[in-house]
């Protein structure tokens, strides 16, 4: 009642209501115990139950204050009843061993407190080592380049990074209920890995007009639990090889430049000799195979211009271009350089002035690359190379040419703007990889367009507010 007292009164700290009460409830006990016949009722042995129930409320502090209070209390009990029912003197015996088990029971409530404080700590230090650990992990899984998916054993997705959502089009949000089968040609090829236990962890598939890379890791590292879950690492293969390929092409660049300066002072020698010659010799199969001579030198010495143009084209000059007039001016060069009659090569422009920023120098020969291989490709009738300018969404704009030729065989197509590929034996194949190399350089695009009868190229740009 006493103890029910205080806490009604709201004692003001744990630290001396607890002592309190397990001294008063020691006390209790060994008035019960002289009540009902003292050390042999047995009623001793719920002194060390309290004791350890102290020494663990207490974190073992004051085990063995309690063990102490316990032992004066026992021997003060068998004390008095010596004095009052004449036991002998030597029968301490029971009391002692009692108040023996006391202090042992105490000092082994002592020690296992101090080992669960200790643990308690270190689970604690272990817990926010583990919460930063996953606080990095997340970070470092965002920041790659490669999407991560973690799935457990029901196919649920439990984590996926951003660079995931983009190459699969998923939800930014981290929703629960989202699982592999949403994802069919992934979910297809982990169950394809998780049945051939020997098969390579890569696998490629087409996603999105992209070709993606998956490659499964299970979360445990024996081979025999791939279906407790796995880690899904996905690359943007096409990415991969296009950088592969831009770096490759670059230094090639760099190279083929210094060969071609290498190259252009024997050839003007070559040159200037070949037309020394043809001033003396007048016999007719002569001056023919100098002729010959003469039009190698000039396409040698044209793939040397576009191998330089190639290696400058970073060094854009951008400018406010108005369309209209600039096809226009154009229109009417190419026709007198390539004695073309101008009905053979219409336009079709825009009624308002349409401006983008472009490098002058650049979309000209953009323009002469494409028209050029229209023109030759073509019927070269009436209306055989068209080019239009259309207005396509807002900021905008497609250059389309187009001739009515015979087209591009299907299996060539994926080669069209590959260096060095030709399908004429006098042509240097670097007339449509220089285009759309140049346009990239002005934020621009190039693109094939297969159409019924013929070919056509789109120039896209971006159209400018200026």
């Amino acid at each position: 009642m006493l103890c029910i007292f205080l806490n009604f009164v709201k004692t003001p700290s744990l630290s001396i209501s607890i002592p309190f009460q397990i001294t008063i409830d020691i006390a209790f006990i060994v008035l019960l115990m002289h009540a009902v016949g003292g050390i042999s009722s047995g009623f001793g042995v719920l002194l060390i139950i309290i004791i350890v129930i102290g020494s663990f409320a207490s974190n073992g502090r004051l085990a063995l204050y309690y063990a102490a209070v316990a032992t004066i209390g026992l021997l003060i009990e068998h004390s008095v009843r010596i004095l009052l029912f004449a036991y002998p003197t030597t029968s301490y015996t029971q009391p002692v061993m009692l108040s023996l088990g006391c202090f042992a029971t105490a000092w082994l409530a002592h020690t296992l407190s101090i080992r669960m404080i200790e643990s308690q700590k270190m689970a604690s230090k272990r817990g926010v080592d583990l919460q930063n650990m996953s606080q990095i992990n997340s970070l470092i899984t965002q920041e790659m380049q490669d999407g991560v998916i973690i799935i457990d054993q029901s196919l649920n997705i439990k984590h996926r990074n951003s660079q995931a959502n983009h190459l699969l089009s998923l939800p930014d949000t981290q929703a629960s209920g989202l699982t592999l089968h949403s994802l069919p040609d992934i979910a297809k090829l982990y169950l394809q890995w998780v049945n051939n236990k020997d098969e390579e962890p890569n696998f490629n598939f087409q996603l999105n007009n992209h070709e993606l890379k998956v490659r499964f890791m299970p979360i445990h590292t024996n081979q025999n639990t791939r279906l407790s879950g796995a880690v899904i690492f996905i690359q943007d293969w096409s990415q991969l090889q296009s950088k592969a390929q831009q770096a490759k092409l670059a230094a090639l660049g760099r190279l083929t430049a210094k060969i071609a300066h290498e190259i252009r002072n024997p050839l003007s020698a070559i040159s200037h000799a070949n037309q020394l010659l043809q001033e003396d010799i007048v016999d007719g199969n002569n001056v023919r195979v100098l002729e010959i001579v003469e039009d190698n030198i000039h396409r040698i010495d044209k793939i040397i211009k576009d191998v330089l143009e190639l290696n400058r084209r970073d060094r854009t000059r951008q400018e406010p271009v108005e369309l209209n007039q600039f096809i226009t001016d154009f229109h009417h060069q190419f026709c007198a350089v390539e004695k073309i009659d101008p009905a053979g090569f219409t336009l079709r422009l825009l009624d308002t002035p349409q401006i983008a920023l472009f490098d002058h120098r650049h979309l000209t020969q953009i323009l002469w690359n494409l028209c050029s291989n229209g023109w030759e490709h073509s019927r070269k009738t009436t209306a055989s190379l068209q080019l239009d300018l259309k207005h396509v969404v807002v900021n905008l704009l497609h250059i389309v040419i187009a001739d009515d030729g015979n087209g591009v065989a299907e299996e060539n197509r994926a080669k069209l703007f590959e260096p060095f590929f030709t399908t004429k034996s006098t042509g240097s194949g670097l007339g449509l990889y220089i285009s759309r190399e140049l346009a990239e350089a002005n934020g621009a695009a190039l693109q094939y367009q297969a159409i019924t009868q013929g070919t056509a190229f789109i120039l896209q740009l971006n159209q400018s507010s200026n």
